[in-house]
């Protein structure tokens, strides 16, 4: 093994009856305190926030060590936040035929639209964010973002998009279920098309209309 590696016998033996450093010995002594502090936030804690309970305590090391040291032990941090939903389908409301059938694709420019609601995580709560997306150019054609997951905010996102694109017939597909949302496609002259509930950010290939809009 030497030989192949190029090593002195006597380095070989040497290296094996060598004490281990001092900084070999501190990062396990520091790796055990770094595994106790992520057990003990239940995996919710990653390098900079155990790096900030160790100097709490005294210890005098970088971030950068605590994350190294995380990886070594594959520590990893699971997220505890949780999900929002965005869509829920009034039971009561009539919905109105699926026009589409996953068969996302447009022959021109404001045939078929698509819309979904997602959401903005922020230190003062949820951000809500309607879009409506023109399948041909895979445009974002409308949107509006609000605090609340009212009637208003899928309205504002369609105005938009009716204001800007002045459509003479497009289907606008979505899970919405308003009566207030379904007289103003009527007003509008604009075929709503409804979807299974799931979410069209998923229903769309997976996402990727939203994706290639820069979503």
């Amino acid at each position: 093994m030497c030989r192949l590696r190029a090593f002195s016998t006597s380095g070989f033996y040497a290296w094996l009856r060598r004490p281990e450093s001092a900084r070999a010995r501190r990062d396990d002594e520091l790796a055990d305190k770094v595994e106790a502090i992520h057990s003990r936030s239940r995996g919710t804690y990653g390098a900079p926030r155990i790096h900030a309970e160790l100097r709490a305590e005294g210890e005098q090391v970088s971030c950068k060590r605590v994350a190294r040291l995380m990886k070594a032990k594959g520590l990893v941090v699971a997220s505890r936040r949780k999900g929002c939903r965005t869509t829920s389908r009034n039971e009561a409301a009539r919905p109105a035929p699926d026009l589409v059938e996953r068969e996302f694709t447009a022959e021109a420019p404001d045939r078929l639209w698509v819309a979904d609601i997602t959401y903005v995580p922020t230190w003062e709560g949820f951000l809500y964010l309607a879009v409506v997306l023109d399948v041909f150019s895979r445009r974002i054609v409308g949107w509006a973002m609000a605090t609340h997951l009212r009637t208003e905010l899928v309205l504002s996102a369609l105005n938009m998009a009716l204001w800007q694109r002045q459509p003479e017939e497009v289907v606008h597909h979505s899970q919405y279920t308003s009566l207030a949302f379904s007289r103003r496609c009527e007003e509008a002259g604009v075929r709503p098309s409804m979807g299974n509930v799931g979410g069209l950010f998923r229903q769309c290939h997976g996402g990727e209309l939203f994706r290639h809009a820069g979503m």
